[in-house]
């Protein structure tokens, strides 16, 4: 918390010109598209999606989408070095091989990956630098999306065109050597529309022997035929070179984060780092006939490509892995009388990928595992999947609306193991120890999962600026090729089966046009089954139940003319259903029934004062509150939270040129963006001290 003689540098910083925007529009006229690909007023919508607008990611000018989506209740996540991060929604913190895959990250309504092979950090591929917004939805999709929206969705939309030449360019200067570059040209020409943005980081790295640079480019292009087709091609580029500092760790001191520059900046895993690239190129057409129906076809393609050392693990083996993909999504839109709407669609899918994984240290044993030098997995995998579905909402009522959906996912997937097969060395010969070594590679197989994913919401407005609504629905997500193929000795070939979860979910939202309030509370409760999980020994769980119960609250409000105050809060339970016990051949530990999930904070908080001191100019003033969690599956360990200020402005000084500047961790607060406890250690990724962002932006 602040100290009183940090207090007088807050209020003189926050008595600053500003940037014209308050987070009070009413709710009455927002419209959002991820919940039913085609724009819906949230007042209308059968479940949550909140949205992060485009004048606030302005604003955030953000380093990592994290400081985004901090702003939606029931989102968690914890940042590693660089790009790299964990993701929690409506969840814990999930790690691990199916962690990748408990969340859709999507660019424009489609997968920014295959959903076969999912990412922990995939959402640093999206440009949400330039986004137009970031919608999220809580909670396992709808029918209209499949497999990996367990436990929700973040959909990045491209900025749309501008009606005018537009040209902009922003550049920013921060501590420990940061460099940024934004810039965008945009132009409406006849029946053309064009947006091309870009930006570009060059971050000197805060701690020893880190850093990165990072590029990524964006490129739409609308198109208005004369016979009323209509047609989006959005070409995305993304490229980051990073040298990784990992975890500092010690055995018995659960407070590492806390002991100064020399240890929270050390960085033990120098030789860290990840190289990654990724292209996508989509093009969406709508037809309407003229019967009033309207068919759309999105055909896309995607290719991506990765090496990282896995500092994270005693191995520290080199991972190389990529994919590629081609797909269509398909749907026809059909409006009948009385209100009612009704979508047929079908997404189609092919994704050639591959793995390597290769240890270079010496053959060693440690917590009774053998790991063996040269390579662990060498595999190819192709993955088909096709996915029919419908979409139907109902007018029951003047007042009441339903939606119904059902969908059905395929997933096929034929794999190829490029060395010997079995847990010796990749060449065939013994385990260096004579016994079994750790990595077990599956013989070549196929193997096909068939999911349904129901839906039922109910939306009733109470009043025009007040409704309730209700949501039953099932969230899955095949296994990802990690969870079948990059196994350990002590599972058994295809025993993991696809991950569901059926959840709950009331609320209410709406506005109280007499204040200028917004608000929106939602209850859940979930169920998942066929959790697979890594406990604190590295040891494979994929069976496993877990209970999610939470309740998620939004509030924004204007404070008189020039102030406003934006709040989001969550409260949050998540407990393993089932037993495991400890396994008597390995370390490893029991897990019991009741027990809470690991990385699972029941309090998260987040509250914004903004000042509009003038027009286009406003300042911001930020809490970010985390609770505290167990850090291990059985208990034993634990952090204790955090809490952060950040201070931003934002003032327009000439109709082309605007200044802004940033401070965060106002106060200089010690905390670790990530804690946990594995492998017989305390593990932290620390947190950042207090560090400035400067900056212009410039049109012409």
């Amino acid at each position: 918390m602040p100290s009183l003689r940090t207090l007088p540098v807050l209020i003189a910083l926050t008595l600053s010109p500003s940037l014209a925007f308050s987070e009070t529009t009413l709710m009455l006229d927002e419209l959002v598209v991820t919940g039913t690909r085609s724009e819906t007023s949230l007042m209308d919508l059968a479940g949550n999606t909140d949205t992060v607008e485009q004048e606030e990611i302005d604003l955030l000018n953000a380093d990592h989408i994290e400081e985004s989506l901090l702003r939606i209740p029931g989102m968690n996540l914890q940042r590693g070095n660089g790009v790299e991060m964990t993701i929690a929604l409506r969840s814990p913190v999930l790690t691990g091989p199916g962690a990748g895959g408990a969340f859709l990250f999507m660019e424009d309504g489609i997968a920014l990956r295959s959903a076969a092979f999912g990412n922990n950090n995939g959402l640093s591929e999206a440009h949400y630098e330039q986004a137009g917004a970031i919608e999220v939805v809580r909670g396992p999709g709808s029918a209209l999306y499949g497999s990996n929206a367990v436990h929700g969705l973040v959909n990045v939309l491209s900025r749309d065109p501008s009606e005018e030449l537009e040209r902009k360019i922003d550049l920013t200067l921060g501590s420990d050597d940061l460099y940024k570059i934004r810039g965008t040209v945009s132009d409406t020409v006849g029946a053309h529309a064009y947006r091309f943005s870009f930006s570009g980081v060059d971050d000197g790295g805060w701690r020893d022997d880190s850093g990165l640079g990072q590029q990524k480019i964006t490129a739409r292009h609308d198109y208005f035929s004369e016979n009323g087709d209509t047609f989006k091609t959005v070409f995305s580029a993304f490229n980051v070179n990073q040298e990784t500092a990992g975890f500092i760790t010690s055995e018995t001191d659960d407070h590492l984060y806390e002991r100064g520059s020399d240890v929270i900046e050390a960085n033990a895993s120098e030789d860290g780092y990840r190289d990654w690239w990724s292209v996508r190129l989509s093009t969406r057409w709508d037809h309407e006939f003229s019967n009033g129906h309207t068919f759309s076809f999105t055909p896309y393609a995607r290719s991506t490509e990765m090496k990282f050392r896995q500092h994270y693990l005693p191995s520290r083996a080199i991972e190389e892995n990529g994919h590629d993909s081609i797909g269509a999504q398909t749907a026809y839109y059909i409006d009948l009388d009385g209100g009612h709407k009704v979508i047929f669609g079908t997404d189609f899918e092919y994704t050639d990928g591959h793995l390597k994984e290769t240890q270079e240290r010496a053959s060693y044993s440690y917590f009774g595992k053998n790991r063996q030098q040269g390579i662990h997995y060498d595999y190819d995998v192709e993955a088909v999947s096709i996915s029919p579905y419908v979409h139907a909402e109902w007018q029951l009522a003047e007042k009441l609306r339903a939606t119904t959906g059902l969908r059905f996912d395929h997933t096929s997937y034929d794999y190829n193991n490029n060395v010997a097969d079995g847990t010796g060395m990749a060449d065939g010969s013994a385990c260096f120890s004579g016994s079994d070594c750790l990595y077990q590679r599956p013989a070549d197989r196929e193997d096909t999962f068939n999911d349904w994913s129901p839906k039922l919401g109910l939306v009733y407005r109470v009043a025009e600026a007040h409704s309730l609504f209700s949501n039953l629905s099932r969230g899955h997500r095949a296994p990802q090729t990690t969870d079948l193929y990059r196994i350990q000795k002590d599972q058994i070939v295809g025993e993991t089966d696809s991950e569901q979860a059926d959840s709950l979910e009331v609320g209410a939202r709406g506005s109280l046009e007499q204040f200028g309030l917004n608000y929106e509370v939602s209850a859940y409760y979930m169920k998942k089954k066929n959790f697979f999980f890594r406990d604190s020994f590295g040891n494979s769980v994929t069976d496993a139940k877990t209970k999610h119960r939470g309740i998620e609250v939004s509030l924004s409000m204007p404070l008189g003319e020039q102030f406003d105050i934006a709040a989001n809060y969550t409260h949050a339970v998540h407990t393993y259903d089932s037993n495991h016990a400890a396994k008597s051949s390995l370390a490893s530990e029991e897990i019991k029934r009741g027990s809470e999930i690991d990385t699972a904070p029941k309090n998260i908080a987040n509250v914004r004062l903004g000042w509009n001191f003038k027009a286009d100019s406003r300042a911001e003033l930020e809490w970010s509150h985390m609770g505290n969690y167990y850090t291990s599956p059985d208990n034993s360990a634990k952090y204790e939270g955090h809490d952060l200020f950040n201070l931003r402005v934002n003032t327009q000084v000439t109709t082309g040129l605007a200044l802004h500047a940033q401070i965060k961790n106002l106060f200089d607060t010690e905390y670790a963006d990530r804690a946990d406890y594995a492998f017989g250690d305390y593990r932290f990724f620390p947190g950042r001290d207090r560090h400035y962002e400067v900056g212009a932006s410039y049109n012409f």
